[in-house]
């Protein structure tokens, strides 16, 4: 979701500069800082800036530079005029040139024209507009392909760790069982040999990993297929992640064996990065 846009337009008077910038956000935040003159089409530009953004922390900047010398501030002559008349009445002496400083001092002496915006400027600040939204939406676009392969590339370390997890998994039981072998020799009581046997694979059972196995790499697929969604997805491949982190705990809680631990360690390694590169996906 991060990205900056930027576009210029120049008109008779002034230059006008649209600036987008956009971090990463559960939704759409966005802050609009426009000159007074364009206030009134704020609600438009929300809505401009919403449908082709989507998501994110979104600051919308337009920014003005007047190219010709002038003043929104006019004398007001009348105000002026009257304020020196009064003024001659209480100073019959008094130096017009002191009489004028003083009267254009006075409250409402200056008159400021609002600047109005026609049909043909506001035409043009549009195409800025949507230029910089242009630019804005490439600029994730790249970031996007950098993650499209950052992933990929996670997705398949985890299920390398998945997998080799899985083939010790015949050593991990057969230590699991030499423990427990050795466990009850040293206790050197007599025992029911059936009895024990029932146990042991009712304990080996709750140790297995294959469902886990397989539910990972159902989740491990799915989000690859997600990836390859033209729609937003972002919050899709969260959810997929957090089914992931599931599995992978699940495996590590059963694992009792510290060459699958380490191998779990490393997958939960991989998804934590996963998850910080989901909240840049729209």
């Amino acid at each position: 979701m991060t990205g900056f846009g930027k576009a210029t337009v120049q008109l008779q008077a002034k230059k006008i500069t649209v600036e987008i910038k956009s971090l990463n956000s559960k939704g759409l935040d966005l802050n609009m800082r426009l000159p007074q003159a364009y206030r009134e089409m704020e609600l438009e530009l929300r809505n401009i800036v919403s449908q082709r953004l989507e998501r994110g922390k979104v600051d919308f900047c337009i920014y003005v530079e007047n190219t010709i010398e002038q003043t929104a501030s006019k004398i007001n002559a009348p105000i002026v005029k009257a304020y020196i008349e009064q003024m001659r009445e209480v100073i019959p002496d008094a130096d017009a040139t002191e009489l004028m400083k003083m009267a254009v001092r006075m409250p409402d002496a200056l008159k400021t024209d609002r600047e109005e915006v026609d049909e043909t400027e506001w035409k043009q600040i549009r195409k800025a507009i949507e230029e910089a939204l242009d630019n804005i939406q490439q600029f994730r676009r790249d970031e996007g392909a950098s993650l499209d392969k950052e992933f990929r590339i996670r997705i398949d370390n985890i299920r390398t760790f998945m997998e080799a997890a899985y083939e010790i998994d015949p050593d991990r039981i057969a230590a699991i069982k030499e423990r427990l072998h050795n466990a009850v020799t040293e206790l050197k009581a007599e025992i029911d040999q059936n009895r024990f046997e029932q146990e042991l694979i009712y304990y080996l059972e709750k140790l297995d990993i294959t469902e886990e196995k397989v539910r990972l790499s159902n989740h491990l697929d799915y989000f690859l297929e997600t990836l390859d969604l033209e729609e937003a997805n972002g919050r899709k491949l969260g959810f997929i992640g957090q089914e992931m982190g599931r599995e992978i705990n699940t495996m590590g809680s059963k694992s009792n064996h510290s060459k699958m631990q380490k191998l779990v360690v490393l997958m939960k390694d991989e998804l934590e990065k996963i998850k910080e590169q989901v909240l840049n996906v729209l």
